[in-house]
């Protein structure tokens, strides 16, 4: 049956693609279906469970195009998890009693919407799949489409989450001035902790972003303009264990060498060690409605740099976090790209009745396809035996250590 109806919803926290990925449907329907009303529900399943949607205009879609330039969400996001029947009551989201799965279905019928499209990343499109399953259990003949967005680029089985690239960018653009810090003090030791609860691919990317940003410079080291001194001195990732003791003695030489330090850190690189001295001390451990450790209660940046500064011989310290600097951006050109070729599968997957997280399928040469939502999963660690990743531990002296187990 031919569909009349989509909505749009963006949720999760933000990337840059959000805006872009809800300008590349709405053009992709204007172009190949026209007739298909679009809405867009507000703050993401929030919105869908109050029944809060905005109605995608003719005027709209003729300025779609506009949205490649902005960061955010056109349509606001918010974290709703609709199993979360507890979290969603307490949120006055839904009454007490109410199932939010059967409350969102409820809402999508009165709204005669026929696909819900939903851009978000590993728990955004795990509810979209527990939405679509509830929905084919009870025969409510919905599809669900799915985009892929998060920064940490870890959702099963998706090769490359939509903004990761332009993340990576962005967080070599924050540091490449942050960096110039080392120079307002004497054996410096400079934190960049970067987003990326289980996966360090986010962390290890930047940083070859920046090294990238360094091989275009010219350098005056007879002043005192040396790469050494702007150089990523070490990368840490949560697939790898850190030896505190090695890497101290190792960083040490580098700060008397060079007269500081700097540091490319995962946020999620050192989470299970503050969560266990924080459990020793009877402390509660923040969290949010997913379940997951609110990182930006705990501070692992401020934590790993109190470990380590000792230990390096620092007499300052700088902890920088690039994360909202760096999620907050328009996607760039290559982001742009792959944002366009996923809307375009993700409107044919939605015409022909296919419902799946639409992106590039790891396991099937990374073709774009509507991929099952029953493979769907979060929290995929960086595969940290590329070659450009060894490459980058290579070039900056920086031992590879054990892999972790996940």
């Amino acid at each position: 049956m031919p569909i009349k109806k989509v909505a749009l919803l963006t949720a999760g926290g933000l990337a840059p693609c959000l805006s872009s990925a809800v300008g590349a449907l709405i053009e992709e329907y204007s172009k190949v279906a026209p007739e298909v009303e679009i809405i867009a529900y507000r703050n993401g399943y929030r919105g869908l469970l109050l029944g809060d949607s905005i109605t995608i205009t003719p005027e709209i879609r003729n300025q779609a195009h506009l949205l490649q330039a902005f960061g955010g969400s056109p349509i606001g996001n918010s974290r709703v998890k609709l199993t979360n029947i507890e979290d969603c009551v307490k949120r006055g989201l839904v009454a007490p009693g109410q199932d939010p799965q059967q409350v969102a279905a409820d809402q999508l019928i009165a709204d005669g919407v026929d696909v819900l499209h939903t851009i978000g990343g590993d728990d955004t499109n795990t509810a979209a799949a527990d939405l679509a399953a509830f929905l084919a259990k009870n025969n409510y003949g919905l599809g669900v489409v799915g985009l892929p967005k998060t920064i940490d680029n870890d959702v099963y089985p998706i090769a490359q989450s939509l903004g990761a690239w332009t993340a990576a960018d962005e967080g070599a653009h924050h540091f490449s001035n942050i960096v110039s810090e080392h120079s307002s003090n004497t054996k410096m030791l400079i934190v960049h902790e970067v987003m990326g609860r289980h996966c360090g691919w986010l962390t290890a990317a930047t940083a070859v972003a920046y090294r990238g940003l360094l091989d275009d410079m010219k350098w005056l080291p007879e002043l005192g303009v040396a790469r050494q001194n702007r150089e990523v001195h070490a990368v840490y990732v949560p697939e790898l264990e850190i030896d505190l003791a090695s890497e101290a003695k190792r960083l040490s030489s580098v700060m008397n060498q060079v007269g500081n330090v700097n540091i490319f850190l995962s946020e999620g690189a050192g989470v299970d060690s503050i969560v266990a001295e924080m459990k020793s001390r009877g402390e509660e451990i923040p969290l949010d409605p997913f379940g997951h450790v609110k990182i930006d209660k705990i501070n692992p940046g401020a934590w790993f740099a109190d470990q380590f500064a000792p230990m390096v011989g620092a007499e300052k310290v700088l902890v920088q976090k690039s994360g909202y600097y760096s999620r907050s951006a328009p996607a760039n050109k290559k982001d742009q790209e792959l944002i366009r070729d996923c809307a375009v599968v993700a409107v044919r997957s939605a015409l022909d009745g296919v419902s799946g997280l639409v992106g590039q399928d790891e396991d099937q040469a990374n073709v774009i396809r509507a991929c099952e939502f029953d493979r769907v999963a979060g929290a995929k660690p960086f595969n940290t035996e590329q070659s450009w990743f060894n490459t980058l531990l290579s070039d900056i002296g920086q031992p590879k250590g054990k892999l972790l187990s996940h």
